[in-house]
């Protein structure tokens, strides 16, 4: 069975979807809460969103083996609904710039990525107004 990772071209596929991401959240003024809440330089998280992506897709899993949850590792974030929004939209947005992308596998990609960003709120929407 071919993983989603060899269906969307590997490693220099999965490294321009995370780099198009922090592209988007640097320079798109929609994903600037989003962008807040991270470090001035973004290369350690570029390169750490495109390792976990990669093992997550069914390539190599050497993030997953340093034994790091990507759950646990977001907790120390007051990720609120928008926020998850806002990660959300920028991925879809890096995974449909990807040329030659599958629509029905990109959509899948997109969608699971969407539930796990929103599986991250640790903030309710009353909390978020407050």
């Amino acid at each position: 069975m071919t993983t989603p990772y060899t269906r969307i071209g590997g490693e220099p596929t999965i490294a321009a979807i995370a780099n198009c991401f922090y592209d988007l959240i640097e320079q798109d003024p929609a994903y600037a809460d989003l962008r807040a809440i991270h470090a001035a330089d973004l290369s350690a998280v570029r390169h750490g969103l495109a390792r976990f992506l990669t093992g997550w897709a069914g390539g190599p899993r050497d993030w997953f083996e340093r034994g790091q949850c990507i759950m646990t590792l977001h907790r120390a974030f007051p990720i609120t609904p928008a926020l998850a929004d806002q990660w959300s939209a920028a991925m879809t947005r890096a995974i449909d710039a990807q040329p030659g992308l599958d629509p029905d596998l990109a959509s899948a990609l997109a969608k699971a990525l969407d539930h796990m960003a929103h599986a991250m709120i640790n903030l309710s929407l009353d909390q978020d107004a407050a």
